[in-house]
């Protein structure tokens, strides 16, 4: 958990957080799995055949079904689908003009339709009243030749690309049981690309043509198990797989493919359990605390979940109802897949659906076997075992050459397959076999500007060679003094050789660091870091800096809670490491710059051509102790023209909303420490509002922002100022587009605002960083509320400028500084402090 450590030979210094500095699950659907008798079982419904020109909707937001004890709304996923209108009603072109053209290729295909192709929508009944919904499916199914060869129903929603004769049309079907139904089909109307239907069609028609490739779903994507890369020494197996979507675009209809792996564990919950059980009084606790919150796959239907509780008090042998009688699950398991359940003695685990017992205020769990599921994912461990990441990025950090040739196999594969064509072509559809060209813009390089000079930043955007002969932009003017420094009195040397290497660092960049209070501890105890903390109080130190011998959770966390909790005083946590001597000035450097940025001074800035700006970033970090609770961290900037200096806060919230609660108490402090510092209040606030998902969106649009605004708008009138003008930006690092120049990837202030944007948001993507490996994932931003009078050229240029500003990393980040700042922020407090650090602190880069 240390803040610095090296590689090599030779002892030095580095840190855990700079990997994480460097820029470079699925929800469970309906089950078929047996829920416990206590948990209310559900009958398993009778199968009733299906025409194969058909795409049978299996996604349960169509359906309004019965279920024993009575009619039951099924879960929503529109989620997925929705189509959020958040673009400015007056925003005329949301395109930039500014920057050099770069001509690019992106990882999206063009579905190729008729100018009069539609989807019609028609209301089904049955009468008489038909309540088993795959029996409904199978009497229609005989029908294809009037309805089409493309055709969705779920049961009571029919969706077609053809328009029949009348309005009305009656059909009459029978059953296999022999039963006579009228089939009335009434049309709705033309399915908008506005609905949140119309891509949720468009997605089953994609996840229907993609069967013909034989691939299996997991989760919410499909992988290919016949070409699954195994990595024995570390027990688990790469699927290779695609993420597809299909959506409306500016201009056309387009399908996103993004190729993706899933991480298999060969090891089950099971062998989880056997490890556990080695400590037989805490093995419950241990158990549950290893496997709460992991994803399993269940290899006899190919379905992941999410492992919510554990259930000690049931067993195999328990029963729950199915088909109106009491079964075990070993013979549930027995009957239905064939298999075996060797240990009729292991516990059950339970996975609920969260979304769902929120929306309908039912607790349906899935009740599962420990010895059938199969991990997923990677942990904590095992993401900081290099060996094991080295052996994955070989196969998942793809350059730009390689993955264009995958996805253009991938192509060829759509096309060469039958099955795949012909539901394309059922559907009157084609599907492109180029990858989509786009026209960016190169934003130029920016300017860094030091105490008394400038540079560029040049093309690669890193400026790290400089640091060597320019003095940082602002630093203590009595130089850094009355500090300590903790350590073990056996590692003396280390700490020379690190002082040393401090000092010599810190006097090339005009940063002027006394000889600190040095403490020698006897041991490496994390109560003798904390006592040795606790004597430094009479000396009232600026900061502390401990040197610690290895990276441990423990120490690291009761270091940074006596500094930022009970003495708020900034640490600096130093771990001795092997490295190349060659190496050490330059881990030296970035200490120093550390060290300065923690008193609350700042080493480079930009050039910013707007006075009376506040940047404002924002983002939550869940907290590792108690998954109810998350933090959010807010960090603002005070007018970078000016004074160049930043203010945090940070507040708890609860993990399960959306919607950060206390964000405008948060906002508003800050804007009382800007009016403290100017006089005034911002002319202009640029808000970066970090971890929000696709689904989420419009209780952001609808709520957040609309409170945000109003309180805004109150704040200023109480101090008799102009109105605020506010500029909220949604920033999404996750997304699945990529972009190619000439098979490389493209350079740093890329922007695309044209042609794979979305024509319902005002949105660009920016390549902010460099990537080195592997292929760039460009950041999306999306405005959803903006009066700040400001061009997208100038929305786009700020956010780049604010790419430059992150004090750990001397080159751009994928999200704007503050951004990265309020992530490192609810980071440390959700993991390490699990308190709100104290307010002394607020103007100071403690978190860093």
């Amino acid at each position: 958990m240390s803040e610095y450590q090296g590689r090599g030979q030779r002892r030095s210094y580095g840190t855990l957080d700079e990997s994480l500095d460097r820029p470079g699950s699925s929800t469970a659907e309906k089950r078929d799995e047996p829920r416990a008798k206590v948990f209310k079982g559900q009958s398993e419904a009778s199968t009733s055949g299906q025409s194969s020109g058909a795409v049978v909707a299996r996604e349960p937001s169509l359906v309004s079904s019965r279920r024993e004890g009575g009619p039951v709304q099924e879960r929503q996923h529109l989620d997925r689908y929705d189509i959020v209108r958040t673009r400015p009603a007056d925003i005329v072109s949301k395109q930039g003009k500014e920057g050099e053209p770069i001509s690019l290729q992106s990882n999206f295909f063009r579905l190729q339709t008729k100018p009069e192709w539609r989807i019609v929508h028609y209301h089904v009944d049955f009468e008489p009243e038909l309540e088993n919904i795959r029996v409904r499916m199978g009497i229609l199914s005989n029908h294809a030749n009037i309805l089409g060869a493309g055709y969705v129903f779920d049961g009571k929603q029919l969706f077609t690309n053809k328009k029949l004769e009348k309005d009305s049309t009656v059909l009459c079907g029978q059953s296999k049981m022999g039963t006579d139904y009228k089939i009335s089909i009434k049309c709705v109307g033309i399915v908008s690309n506005a609905e949140p239907r119309f891509l949720q069609v468009l997605n089953l028609i994609l996840r229907r043509s993609m069967k013909g490739l034989k691939l299996e779903l997991v989760g919410r994507n499909l992988f290919d198990p016949d070409a699954k890369i195994p990595i024995r020494d570390h027990q688990m197996e790469l699927w290779p797989g695609y993420e597809t979507s299909i959506r409306q675009h500016e201009k056309d209809i387009m399908l996103c493919a993004e190729i993706t792996h899933k991480v298999m564990r060969t090891e089950t919950v099971y062998e989880i359990l056997k490890r556990c059980s080695n400590n037989p009084s805490r093995h419950q606790d241990e158990f549950r605390s290893n496997v709460l919150d992991l994803v399993v796959l269940t290899d006899y239907n190919n379905k992941t979940y999410r492992i919510n509780d554990v259930d000690f008090a049931q067993s195999p042998k328990s029963t729950f109802s199915c088909k109106g009688k009491d079964v075990s699950f070993i013979e549930y398991y027995l009957t239905k897949y064939n298999i075996r359940i060797r240990d009729h003695n292991q516990p059950l685990l339970i996975s609920k659906n969260k979304d769902k017992a929120q929306k309908t205020n039912a607790s349906e769990l899935v009740v599962l076997i420990p010895e059938l599921c199969r991990v997923t994912g990677l942990t904590e461990s095992m993401r900081s075992n290099f060996q094991l990441m080295r052996a994955m990025s070989d196969h998942t950090r793809m350059n730009p050459d390689r993955r264009i040739d995958r996805l253009r196999r991938f192509n060829n594969r759509l096309q060469n397959t039958a099955d795949s064509v012909k539901v394309l072509n059922d559907w009157n559809m084609k599907l492109d076999e180029n990858l989509t060209n786009v026209q960016g813009r190169i934003i130029a390089p920016q300017k860094i500007v030091f105490n008394k000079s400038k540079c560029s930043s040049g093309e690669s955007a890193d400026w790290t060679r400089y640091f060597r002969d320019q003095r940082l932009l602002t630093t203590p003017s009595e130089g850094i003094d009355r500090w300590a420094v903790i350590a073990p009195e056996r590692n003396s040397f280390d700490l020379k050789t690190l002082l040393d290497s401090l000092f010599r660092a810190a006097s090339g960049m005009g940063l002027k660091i006394r000889s600190p209070h040095v403490i020698k501890i006897q041991d490496d105890r994390t109560g003798s870091y904390v006592r040795a903390m606790d004597n430094c109080v009479d000396m009232d130190p600026k900061l502390i800096l401990c040197l610690v011998p290895n990276n441990n959770v423990e120490r690291y966390s009761s270091i940074k809670k006596r500094g930022c909790i009970d003495r708020a005083v900034p640490t600096q946590v130093v771990t001795i490491k092997t490295s190349k001597n060659r190496g050490l000035m330059s881990i030296a450097t970035k200490i120093a710059i550390q060290l300065n940025c923690k008193l609350g001074y700042t080493p480079w800035m930009i050039e910013l051509p707007l006075s009376g700006l506040m940047t404002i970033g924002f983002d939550i970090a869940k907290s590792t102790r108690d998954r109810r609770k998350a933090y959010g961290a807010l960090v603002a900037s005070m007018d970078l023209q000016k004074n160049s200096t930043y203010f945090s806060t940070v507040s708890e919230c609860s993990a399960f909303d959306v919607l950060a609660n206390n964000l405008w108490p948060m906002i508003a402090k800050a804007l009382r420490q800007y009016q403290r510092e100017h006089q005034k209040l911002p002319a202009r606030i640029l808000f970066y509002r970090d971890g929000v998902s696709s689904g989420s969106l419009k209780q952001l649009f609808e709520y957040e922002v609309k409170d945000i605004v109003e309180k805004l708008d109150i704040e200023y009138k109480r101090a008799n100022s102009g109105p605020p003008m506010l500029a909220y930006i949604v920033v999404t690092k996750s997304s699945n587009t990529r972009f190619f120049t000439n098979g490389r990837n493209p350079p740093p202030g890329t922007v695309v605002d044209n042609i794979v944007t979305l024509p319902e948001r005002y949105d660009f993507y920016l390549v902010s960083q460099i990537a080195r490996q592997g292929t760039v994932s460009p950041t999306s931003y999306n405005v959803l509320y903006s009066n700040i009078r400001l061009s997208p050229d100038q929305i786009q240029k700020l956010t780049y400028k604010m790419c430059h500003l992150y004090y750990n990393w001397s080159g751009t980040t994928r999200v704007p500084a503050v951004c990265q700042y309020a992530k490192k922020l609810a980071t440390l407090v959700g993991t390490h402090l699990h308190a709100i650090p104290q307010n002394a602190l607020e103007k100071k880069f403690y978190y860093l």
